[in-house]
C-alpha cells in the first residue's frame, strides 16, 4: 500500500505540476499569437520603407534633370545621332547621282523618239507634197480620154496604174479631203469662186477644182473650191 500511494504522488504535487503544465501550453499559445499579430506589422513596415525609397527616388530624378536621367537621354540621343560612317555617306551619293543620270538618259531617249518621228513625218509630207501633182495630171489625163478610146488596153493600164497609186498612198496614210456638198471649211478648203445657187445652201461647197489631202490626219494640200451662196 505505501508503494502505490508513492507512486501516486501527493495530490498538492499533483496539482502544481498541472498548473505548470498549463502554464506552459498557455505560454506557448501567446507566443504564437503575438508573433502572428507581430509579423504584419513588419511587413508593414517593409512596404512602408520601400514606399518611401520609391518615392525619394522619384523626388531626385525630377529634382536633378541633369544628373543620371540627362545622362541616360544624352546616350540615347547619341545613338539616334550616331555619325554616319563616309563611305555610307558616299554610296547614298554615289546612288542619288546613277539615279539622276538614268532619269535624264530617259528624258533623252523620249526626247530623241519624238524628234525622229517629227523629223519623219516633215520628210514623209514633203514627198507627199511633191507626189500630188503627179496625182492630178494621172486624174487630168484619165478624164481627158475620149469615149471612143475607153475600154481599149491602154485606157485600162493607166486606170490600173493610178489605182495601184492611190492604194499606195492610202496604205501610207494619205486621204483625199471630201468637199463637194460638204459645208465651207477653212480648216480643209480654200475658196476660190464663189456662185449664187438656190439649190444649193449657205457656204455649201459647188465644186472641187483642187482635190486636197490628208496625212494622218493632218491638211497636206487644202482643197480648191468654189462655194455656193
Amino acid at each position: 500500500m505505501e508503494d502505490k500511494e508513492l507512486e501516486k504522488g501527493t495530490p498538492g504535487e499533483d496539482q502544481e505540476e498541472a498548473k505548470k503544465t498549463q502554464a506552459g501550453m498557455l505560454g506557448t499559445e501567446n507566443e504564437e499569437e503575438t508573433a502572428k499579430t507581430e509579423a504584419p506589422d513588419d511587413e508593414k513596415e517593409e512596404d512602408q520603407e520601400k514606399g518611401a525609397a520609391d518615392e525619394t527616388r522619384e523626388k531626385e530624378e525630377a529634382e536633378a534633370p541633369d544628373g543620371e536621367n540627362g545622362k541616360k537621354d544624352a546616350k540615347k540621343k547619341g545613338f539616334f545621332n550616331k555619325k554616319k560612317d563616309p563611305k555610307d555617306t558616299q554610296i547614298e551619293e554615289l546612288i542619288d547621282r546613277l539615279k539622276r543620270t538614268m532619269a535624264e538618259f530617259d528624258n533623252f531617249r523620249k526626247r530623241t523618239e519624238k524628234e525622229k518621228a517629227s523629223m519623219y513625218e516633215i520628210g514623209a509630207r514633203d514627198i507627199i507634197e511633191k507626189m500630188l501633182p503627179v496625182v492630178d495630171n494621172f486624174e487630168r489625163g484619165l478624164a481627158s480620154v475620149p469615149e471612143e478610146a475607153k475600154g481599149t488596153p491602154f485606157a485600162d493600164g493607166m486606170e490600173k496604174i493610178y489605182k495601184q497609186l492611190m492604194k499606195t498612198l492610202d496604205d501610207l496614210g494619205v486621204k483625199p479631203i471630201e468637199a463637194v456638198g460638204k459645208p465651207f471649211d477653212p480648216d480643209f478648203h480654200n475658196a476660190v469662186m464663189h456662185i449664187e445657187d438656190e439649190n444649193l445652201g449657205e457656204n455649201i461647197v459647188a465644186a472641187e477644182l483642187q482635190k486636197g489631202y490628208l496625212y494622218r490626219d493632218s491638211v497636206v494640200r487644202h482643197s480648191m473650191v468654189q462655194v455656193a451662196n
